[in-house]
């Protein structure tokens, strides 16, 4: 495809359903300025964020470089991200990401039950913001991530357009479990961070000027390799506004 083009209802529809189905898909040679990127992403849903993420040579921290969701910490967190490649550095600076459909068809018929039975809170307790900060923020402590407020999702939620069961929680966000305290939620959400980066579960995607990867949040953990110091990476994002997960009952 050439993304500057207009196409007919019919292959935006095929995009959406391979996003569905796949969780994560990229296209090649793809050099958009930004009206052609708006034009393309509203094809596709409403536009609800337009970023610049740029990494300058001397900054050490990236955006990203840590499992996440993006934004699960608001009550209708985005449905889809879409991230446009400019510039990136002569190596690293590649990209991974977890399916969380797989992730939970994985587990035991019993884990199963239990998650489908649970809700979770999600807050932004770190108070990270889209900034390149030169150091991690201090953790906060079990009293603040049990006081933390935030909306309250499903842990496993459904994705209409397939009719899939994907597991709804992620290492930035879910702060514990809906009725239990942070100590009570740890033995049980760290089981299923760790479990869901198995290597069974992950994507790596090189990029190069003109790459295109757009991805489901609602069924996907993305991480930033933050392995280019001294180095130059420029991308263009674009999140789609979502709605209030669906219980997966």
């Amino acid at each position: 495809m050439d993304l500057t083009r207009e196409y007919p209802d019919e292959t935006y529809e095929a995009i959406k359903q391979a996003w569905a189905k796949h969780g994560v898909i990229f296209f090649r040679d793809q050099h958009l300025d930004a009206a052609q990127r708006d034009a393309f992403a509203a094809r596709l849903g409403e536009i609800r964020v337009r970023q610049e993420l740029r990494k300058e040579p001397g900054q050490i921290k990236a955006i990203g470089e840590g499992w996440h969701t993006d934004m699960t910490c608001f009550d209708e967190p985005p449905k889809a991200t879409m991230l446009f490649c400019e510039e990136v550095p002569p190596w690293g600076g590649d990209t991974q990401w977890a399916a969380m459909g797989p992730t939970f068809e994985a587990l035991s018929p019993g884990l199963q039950s239990t998650l489908l039975s649970l809700n979770a809170i999600h807050a932004n307790v770190r108070k990270l913001g889209y900034s390149y900060a030169q150091t991690d923020p201090p953790e906060p402590s079990i009293a603040e991530y049990d006081a933390a407020e935030g909306p309250i999702h499903p842990v496993v939620r459904l994705i209409p357009e397939t009719g899939r069961r994907v597991l709804y929680v992620n290492p930035e966000f879910t702060t514990r479990f809906e009725g239990w305290t942070r100590r009570e939620s740890l033995p049980l959400l760290r089981y299923l961070f760790d479990f869901g980066i198995r290597p069974e579960f992950i994507a790596r995607f090189r990029w190069v000027p003109g790459s295109v990867a757009m991805w489901d949040n609602r069924q996907t953990w993305h991480f930033a390799v933050n392995d280019y110091q001294g180095q130059r990476r420029v991308m263009h994002r674009i999140l789609l506004a979502g709605s209030k997960p669906t219980l997966a009952a």
